[in-house]
């Protein structure tokens, strides 16, 4: 599998990596996150991210991973952890570190992100902006002193906000969530800029939209639910319109759009069975998406460049919108779970 530079880190990471939500008792548990993790190396995969936030994932990750005889490049974070949570806490925020490390079952993090360091009234970590500082930096010397941590990173879902913490200078990675694939772009406008600007690896999560962009909704779309804008659901239905004439399933075309992008290093997977896993990666090898598809993507994205004011920040095509379904999908995305 294709390898990219991931900024300054000089890392060489696989351009698809494994994303933890799901190698963990949400999805198969160990036994599956098992076989995925060794058909992963076998297909060229080195990396791995995970948090503390999303379930068991750390803790089923390093089971799944004793053993197994390859060099692996492993993403966690700090934030949720431990209970009640507070970013200002230098202890609390070291023996977080510390049990991921025991958890993970290694001696070092490759890179430690900060989770959601863009939602301020949700994890407070900083006490200044100009300049960016917090005790969390302090830490994060110590623990590269100490050989604990290689490098640092942030986790976000915002786009202005992530975009003036990248301009810190301070961080070696960041991971853009729901704000960058075949239908959102506002990432691209000034977050991916700004890290490229810094010589920091991007990591993009969310290319399949949580999945709401790999699967089709037609009938859902065209009845036009009541949180479903009218120019959105008439971009969607243009996007299904392509992924009809192209002949591409949607998988393919939003892996592929992701990595027609030479800017972004890594695309997270967050698969939940090996086969989700092997259909990913022949995605992928067939390579960057041709220019015209391209030009039409940008075409499509183009209707809506901006979210409208009342849309789920994951469009729940295929969910209750009232129901248990949302509701859970909410409290997924307050925890970080992308």
């Amino acid at each position: 599998m294709q390898t990219r530079r991931l900024g300054r880190t000089d890392l060489n990471v696989s351009v698809l990596s494994i994303g933890g939500l799901y190698t963990s008792s949400l999805a198969g548990g160990v036994a599956e996150t098992r076989r995925i993790m060794q058909r992963a190396v076998e297909l060229g995969i080195n990396a791995i991210d995970t948090a503390p936030a999303y379930a068991d994932s750390e803790k089923t990750i390093g089971q799944a991973i004793a053993g197994l005889d390859a060099p692996l490049i492993v993403t966690t974070k700090l934030g949720g952890r431990p209970q009640p949570f507070d970013p200002q806490n230098v202890g609390d925020l070291r023996e977080s570190v510390e049990e991921s490390l025991r958890l993970l079952g290694r001696d070092h993090i490759d890179i430690l992100m900060i989770h959601e360091p863009d939602r301020p009234q949700q994890y407070p970590w900083w006490t200044s902006y100009d300049p960016l500082d917090g005790p969390v930096f302090a830490l994060m010397d110590e623990l590269k002193t100490a050989g604990k941590i290689r490098f640092t990173g942030l986790a976000g879902t915002t786009v202005t906000e992530m975009t003036s913490l990248v301009q810190s200078n301070r961080f070696d990675v960041v991971l853009t969530a729901f704000n960058y694939n075949v239908l959102f772009r506002e990432a691209r406008q000034t977050l991916i800029p700004s890290a490229i600007q810094q010589d920091m690896g991007v990591v993009l999560g969310s290319a399949l939209g949580q999945g709401f962009l790999s699967r089709r909704a037609d009938a859902e779309v065209s009845e036009q639910p009541i949180w479903l804008a009218t120019t959105r659901q008439q971009q969607l239905l243009a996007y299904y319109d392509l992924l009809d004439e192209s002949g591409i399933t949607a998988v393919e075309m939003c892996l592929r759009f992701a990595i027609s992008d030479p800017d972004v290093s890594t695309i997270p997977l967050g698969c939940k069975t090996l086969e989700h896993l092997e259909a990913s990666v022949a995605a992928i090898e067939k390579g960057p998406l041709p220019q015209d598809i391209l030009n039409r993507l940008e075409e499509i994205a183009a209707r809506v460049p901006t979210r409208p004011y009342e849309e789920p920040m994951i469009l729940p095509l295929g969910k209750k919108y009232y129901g248990p379904g949302i509701a859970n999908m909410g409290a997924a995305v307050q925890v970080g779970k992308f």
